[in-house]
């Protein structure tokens, strides 16, 4: 990777944070150049969040400096970093949902009316229709943000670091949440903003897009940057070596269970959320895969089989016995476990502590629906805890102090303590690292082993071709294929869930 002065814009020079005995940052070491895509890859808990915290003002460094365009910074707050050029877009979107666009966008400067105490709302619009027509962004000042896609919003987080004059953009998982589609509008942006001078720090878990984006790559494992070179001089292989300090030489494990008799069947299922004549079955020991674009209906299914939503019409059987979920709770009842896509606004109480995650809704099954014992829950979850090799400090902290792949794996016990025969897994590994995945994989397998009938639904084809012994492919609401995976290929369902 080049390094002269001319073209380096941010210099992070041995950058180094504990917190109390853990270090997640030790002489760390980042250049970044102008006008070029850097992306920063590395395992959960590899100090990637902690480094752009620090840049963007969220957090002190212990020691270290860092400089733009030669001059020394001191970021005590973020507004120091915002001041400088620097905004972060992070995962979680930050924008205000009843405000508009226009409004979001120029939040904290927002132009002055005629009158004292007032806000010009017409500059306000015209503003950010030059903004946006500068860059070649197409967005509705006036549109309230709650009633625009992830994409939308993405591009109203990017006109208000543009707003800002920002010389830095710092993306925290950008296509987590888009489609194929949104996510290559998503790249078109990003290069644009390239040609126009800006300098974007690009994480992601998604090598692929990695290498294909990016000029400059570093990886960072155990808070230490590892390997910094030239996109053009890694192979996804090599990133993943780097990251996990070790060849993963099968990321998808092979298969090892047996498939036996049908545990799930499915007849023409429907709901008011838009599916209809939904029939499958699933075997004990079958992992099937859903594959479909955004709104074809996958996540739909999960809930109406879930009783999270309603159906309208349809039959589900569990082991040959036709079963009425109406709610969440019968379906807990009845053996179905659902891991929803957002384990962290659906799946967990992130604040509570991690024993109490996974006994929750399992207080019946304990014997605690009068009276709660905390040392029971705490032994029964430190148990499936340790079947499913959850890392944590103690069954009492927080969720929220776990990794996404700890997280994950959470909620697996939490389903393996109410002794469920059928598990749901709504984009399992989103957000997660690529050691984390392969876990989760292990995971997979390990239920199916154990005689646990499988639904996982992706948007990765790798993933579902990696796992799935079958395929069903969803659209508009409607499923239009059961393929064996063996005998297709990604391009044939790519085209059975885009074409008509």
């Amino acid at each position: 990777m080049t390094d002269s002065n001319d073209e380096v814009l941010l210099r992070m020079r041995g950058i180094s944070k504990r917190f109390g005995p853990v270090c997640a940052l030790s002489d760390v070491t980042l250049n970044v150049r102008r006008g070029t895509v850097h992306a920063l890859c590395g395992e959960n808990g590899a100090g990637k969040s902690t480094l752009m915290k620090i840049l963007a003002g969220v957090v002190k460094p212990d020691s270290g400096s860092i400089e733009l365009n030669g001059i020394s910074q001191h970021f005590t707050t973020p507004a120091d970093a915002i001041d400088a050029g620097i905004s972060m877009i992070y995962q979680e979107l930050d924008l205000a949902e009843d405000l508009t666009a226009g409004e979001n966008i120029f939040l904290g400067a927002e132009p002055r009316g005629a009158l004292p105490f007032t806000i010009d709302r017409g500059k306000i619009i015209s503003q950010t229709q030059q903004l946006a027509e500068r860059y070649g962004f197409t967005v509705d000042p006036s549109a309230n943000v709650s009633t625009l896609s992830i994409a939308d919003r993405q591009i109203v987080e990017l006109l208000k670091a543009l707003r800002r004059n920002s010389r830095i953009i710092v993306m925290d998982e950008p296509t987590s949440s888009l489609s194929q589609a949104e996510a290559q509008r998503l790249f078109a942006i990003v290069r644009h903003l390239r040609v126009a001078g800006l300098s974007i720090i690009y994480i992601s878990h998604r090598l692929e897009e990695v290498t294909s984006l990016a000029d400059d790559i570093s990886v960072l494992r155990d808070g230490k940057v590892v390997h910094s070179s030239s996109a053009k001089d890694f192979t996804i292989s090599q990133i993943v070596q780097h990251m996990v300090g070790r060849e993963l030489d099968q990321f998808f494990p092979p298969k090892t269970s047996t498939i036996g008799d049908v545990r799930v069947r499915v007849e023409q299922l429907a709901s008011d959320e838009g599916i209809d004549n939904v029939s499958f079955e699933i075997r004990s020991g079958e992992i099937v895969g859903m594959a479909g674009l955004i709104g074809s209906g996958r996540t739909e299914v999960a809930r109406a089989i879930f009783g999270a939503h309603l159906k309208t019409s349809g039959k589900v059987f569990l082991d040959d016995e036709e079963i009425d979920v109406d709610s969440p709770d019968e379906a807990i009842r009845s053996g179905i476990a659902f891991l929803t896509e957002d384990r962290k606004r659906t799946g967990l109480c992130l604040e509570l502590p991690c024993f109490w995650n996974v006994t929750l809704p399992n207080l019946d099954e304990l014997g605690m629906n009068l009276i709660l014992k905390p040392s029971r829950e705490v032994a029964e979850a430190s148990r499936v805890g340790a079947q499913m090799n959850v890392k944590w400090a103690s069954p009492r902290a927080p969720a929220n102090s776990l990794s996404g792949g700890n997280q994950q794996k959470l909620l697996v016990a939490r389903w393996l303590l109410a002794k469920s025969r059928f598990m749901i897994f709504d984009e399992p590994t989103r957000g997660i690292d690529v050691g984390a995945k392969r876990e989760i994989y292990l995971l997979l397998h390990e239920l199916a082993k154990q005689g646990m009938a499988i639904l996982l639904i992706s948007s990765e084809l790798p993933e579902l071709f990696g796992v799935a012994d079958r395929i069903l492919v969803m659209r508009h609401g409607r499923l239009v294929a059961n393929l064996q995976t063996q005998k297709t290929n990604p391009n044939e369902v790519v085209h059975l869930a885009a074409v008509e």
